[in-house]
């Protein structure tokens, strides 16, 4: 496991960066370069489960995906998602197979700061070898759509 830092200036206050990185709407646009179909069934306060889902290859909306809890949450300051396994295409949760326990726990942390009347988003995330490069692809183009909302 190695970690991966992501940073990015968003000319906008840090309340709007974070409405519009966790809104429903605005978080489903943002997030397209991981995949086309992503969102989130759950809700963003401290200590809840999330499920984080997708779509399939033919691009059916599908209820697999990744199965986390929000570790921490101080609202518009910073917020850090636990990584605990996957969410299986039938909806079970798999917090104990092999392939889960090769890259768990592991974890995703936002922090918001004020800068040059502005925000700097810092992202720590963790991830696996095999992941690695792809994230290095995906993150930056998804920052960028992400501030590109949070400007409008």
């Amino acid at each position: 496991m190695q970690k991966l830092n992501f940073s990015i200036q968003i000319i906008a206050p840090r309340e709007k960066v974070w409405n519009t990185m966790l809104d429903d709407a605005t978080y489903r646009q943002w997030t397209t370069p991981f995949n086309a179909g992503s969102s989130y069934i759950g809700d963003w306060s401290e200590g809840s489960e999330m499920r984080f889902v997708g779509c399939d290859d033919s691009g059916q909306s599908t209820v697999a995906g990744m199965y986390t809890r929000i570790k921490e949450n101080r609202k518009h300051e910073f917020i850090s998602i636990e990584y605990l396994g996957f969410v299986t295409a039938d909806g079970s949760i798999d917090t104990e197979s092999n392939e889960v326990k090769k890259w768990t726990p592991a974890f995703e942390n936002y922090t918001f700061k004020d800068v040059g009347g502005g925000t700097e988003l810092l992202i720590e995330i963790d991830t696996t070898d095999e992941m690695k490069e792809e994230f290095e692809k995906m993150w930056p183009k998804a920052l960028e759509l992400l501030k590109e909302l949070a400007e409008k």
